[in-house]
Order: C-alpha cells, then sequence, then structure tokens
C-alpha cells in the first residue's frame, strides 16, 4: 500500500470515539479524506475507544485504495487502537502502512 508518489497527502484526524456508536462520522471524514486527495493519511493519537468496526473500516480502507492505486498510511496509532487491532486478530500485515516511528509499537 505504500507508494512513491510524491503527491502531498491530506489528513484525518480521528476523533476519540471510534467504536460502533460513532463509526458512521469516521467513515464520512475517511470518505471526505479520499475526495480530496488520492493518498490519505489517518492520525490515530486521539482514539482512546474503538471495537472492531473501527478495525474493519480501516482495514476496508486500505484495501480500497490499494486497489484504486491510493495509499494510506496511520500515524500516532493510541494504545487503545492498537489492543483494539490486536484483540481482534489483525496481524501487521493487514494494517494500513504505518508511520515508521509507530510500527515499533513504541505508542
Amino acid at each position: 500500500m505504500h507508494t512513491t508518489s510524491k503527491s502531498p497527502k491530506w489528513s484525518v484526524r480521528l476523533p476519540r470515539d471510534c467504536s460502533i456508536s460513532a463509526i458512521r462520522g469516521v467513515y464520512d471524514q475517511i470518505r471526505d479524506g479520499f475526495t480530496r486527495q488520492e493518498n490519505l493519511e489517518i492520525d490515530c493519537s486521539g482514539v482512546d475507544k474503538a471495537d472492531v468496526t473501527s478495525v474493519q473500516l480501516l482495514v476496508s480502507t486500505a484495501k480500497t485504495a490499494n486497489l484504486e492505486g491510493r495509499s494510506v498510511v496511520l500515524t500516532e496509532v493510541s494504545t487503545a487502537l492498537r489492543q483494539t487491532f490486536q484483540r481482534a486478530g489483525v496481524g501487521s500485515e493487514s494494517l494500513p502502512d504505518q508511520d515508521p516511528q509507530q510500527q515499533n509499537g513504541s505508542n
């Protein structure tokens, strides 16, 4: 899902609540980001409530972007979101590309 394109990325900052009760708004943010820019950076630093719906949305976003020749990068993945991915059994190979400083699990 990594691109060598030099085109700038549109950044979307996820809200604190990315659970099923708020996922429609998160979906709308991501969709809006893709209408503005080909490549999308998703700032996950503020997420402190997440569940499997957020995992499904982010994995689906990455797969869709990949099929369209776009890229998605997660930055500043919060501990809560990282733990949700782990509980959902989603391995790092299924995650959108991440900021290299975040891949070591330092957050």
